[in-house]
């Protein structure tokens, strides 16, 4: 199926801001289109994701690694310190190994063991440190940890793929690759847990330090040190087991093994919860693209850059399996719009007349969401150039709009709801099918979770987590309302309506803060939001296992820290041509 993309002037950007030479304005695509939760639940990595930023700087600003300590057993159990130096701080991820016996090995947030558990060190723990957190990192939520400790996370080992690391290693021989392109990671987090939850430190604490300045940056630095502690591990087992015939990875095997997670509905609500952060993360997206599209022209470099990048993001459809129906369907789609694009590469002409952005318009009319959005991605890797200094502005100061602008004409704000929420207008939220779901959180585990508003007895316990319906709500009080024409003498009469109201006067300012589907419906998919926030992550081979949790992997084919400083100018998030991915 092949789906139109709406491409409208949402914001005016000036070329000055966009590093152009010309005084002609770019056109950002049209909320309207990117906010729906198909198109978001088809996005691709990019050069704006996390990951990738997160590597970027540390080369650009040679960062050293090393591993002050390593003592881990024959069984598999001990504690492991990596740090990394930057220019005016460290930080030091500690490792504590465990063993865990295959019947408590579990992908769930409920378990309360694993194979391995992490916390990032602000700074170098010294012996004390490591005794202290010894007791309370290895119970996760049941620990104790302090504002020295920046994240929390865990992991168990891959269990078709981490013994036989192990074996072939210790017998002198390389892993089957196959395997390590099938399984993809020698071990999966559960959760990766910042911004002072269990005690950790607050995101104010860290964020006006460079390296934390972007989204998520402690954590995906933690989870890049996770990754070489994985490696390490089963190198040192196999060596342990056979002294004399042990053999370390082969470099090419050993860039094939990403980190693998397993995400579930807990981090779907954020992206609702954050409608600033959002906004500042599709808008910057979509920034990137349009200052791509608005080049007249394209170098024969550039043009073989895209190609190149075509040729490998083909590598990495063919090697993204899932065994979820939806997702089978939509790697079908994907592989087959990849070969009509390679098809379509071979006659266009991508160096004049705006090239890129007449590509697109050959992909929006050709392919289907999951082709449309990987073009996206691919078309910003030639110029990293143009588009990289776009990262900074993807952190949010969500304070800053949280207050309500009291004085706004109710006439006004009867407008903003008619244009940017005119699809929740439409929809009859009389209906079972449209309210069908409750978001609420367990007792359990203190964990979002989405149930059946019709077979539950749940409704008591929603969440805020609905603004299609809330608005319609807030829509209905307005068109009712007789008074003081202000927004403040409204809300003094209905108060129940100021978080709607708040959302809509941040939505006005933000034209990509509001997801523009229904999130209750009986035909939600929260994948979709799953896929959106991990592919900012950088996730790559997305393998849903329902309609509520995923699979993914991380820094798969990254360089490790021993290979940052010659690794080139970010060329790691395909499979590379001509070789095992």
């Amino acid at each position: 199926m092949v789906v139109g993309l709406e491409l409208v002037p949402v914001r005016k950007i000036t070329r000055m801001e966009t590093q152009q030479t010309s005084n002609e304005e770019l056109t950002l695509r049209s909320p309207a289109s990117v906010m729906r939760l198909a198109r978001m639940g088809s996005f691709h990595q990019c050069r704006l994701s996390f990951m990738r930023t997160v590597l970027r700087r540390l080369q650009r600003q040679a960062w050293t690694f090393e591993r002050p300590v390593f003592e881990i057993d024959a069984d598999g159990v001990g504690v492991a310190v990596y740090t990394a130096r930057g220019p005016e701080r460290a930080y030091s991820l500690i490792c504590y190994a465990h063993d865990l016996p295959d019947d408590q090995r579990s992908d769930r947030v409920i378990a309360e063991a694993w194979d391995a558990t992490f916390t990032l060190f602000d700074g170098v723990p010294d012996r004390a440190d490591i005794e202290r957190l010894s007791h309370h990192v290895p119970k996760q939520e049941a620990g104790r940890i302090t504002e020295k400790e920046l994240v929390l996370c865990r992991a168990n080992r891959s269990v078709r793929l981490f013994g036989h690391v192990i074996e072939r290693l210790a017998a002198g021989q390389q892993p089957d690759a196959e395997q390590i392109r099938s399984v993809g990671y020698l071990m999966r987090t559960t959760a990766v847990y910042g911004s002072g939850k269990f005690g950790a430190a607050d995101r104010e604490l860290i964020c006006d330090r460079p390296e934390f300045a972007g989204p998520f940056q402690a954590e995906l630095l933690a989870v890049y040190l996770v990754r070489a502690f994985t490696v390490d591990i089963v190198e040192h087992l196999a060596r342990i087991r056979s002294p004399q015939t042990a053999v370390k990875i082969a470099p090419e095997l050993r860039r094939a093994i990403g980190v693998g997670n397993s995400t579930g509905l807990g981090m779907a609500p954020y992206l609702i919860s954050h409608p600033v952060l959002l906004n500042n993360w599709i808008a910057t997206r979509e920034t990137a693209l349009a200052r791509v599209l608005a080049l007249p022209s394209a170098s024969a470099a550039e043009a073989e850059v895209f190609r190149v990048m075509l040729a490998r993001a083909s590598i990495n459809a063919a090697d993204w399996h899932s065994v979820h129906p939806l997702q089978i369907e939509k790697l079908a789609l994907l592989r087959a719009d990849l070969e009509k694009l390679t098809a379509h590469t071979a006659e266009a002409d991508l160096q004049n007349d705006r090239p890129w952005q007449r590509f697109l318009d050959w992909t929006v009319e050709h392919c289907s969401l999951e082709g449309q959005e990987q073009i996206v991605s691919l078309l910003l890797e030639p110029h990293g150039a143009l588009v990289d200094d776009l990262v900074d502005t993807m952190g949010a100061d969500e304070d800053a709009v949280f207050r309500i602008d009291g004085a706004m004409p109710v006439e006004r704000l009867r407008a903003i709801l008619a244009d940017t929420y005119g699809w929740a207008l439409d929809i009859a939220w009389q209906d079972r099918e449209s309210i069908a779901r409750v978001w609420y959180i367990s007792e359990e585990k203190l964990e979002p979770r989405l149930g059946e508003r019709f077979e539950e007895p749940i409704e008591a316990y929603e969440q805020p987590l609905a603004p299609g319906r809330d608005v319609a709500a807030l829509h209905g009080a307005l068109v009712q309302w007789a008074g003081e024409p202000v927004t403040a003498a409204f809300l003094l009469a209905h108060p129940e309506h100021r978080a709607a109201v708040r959302r809509a006067q941040i939505a006005a300012k933000l034209p990509y803060a509001e997801i523009r589907d229904n999130t209750i419906s009986s035909e939600l998919l929260p994948i979709d939001m799953l896929r959106c926030k991990l592919s900012f992550f950088g996730a790559t081979h997305f393998d849903p296992r329902s309609d509520r949790w995923v699979r993914i992997n991380m820094y798969r084919g990254a360089p490790f820290p021993d290979e940052l400083s010659n690794a080139g100018d970010d060329d790691w998030s395909y499979p590379p041509l001509g070789k095992e991915a």
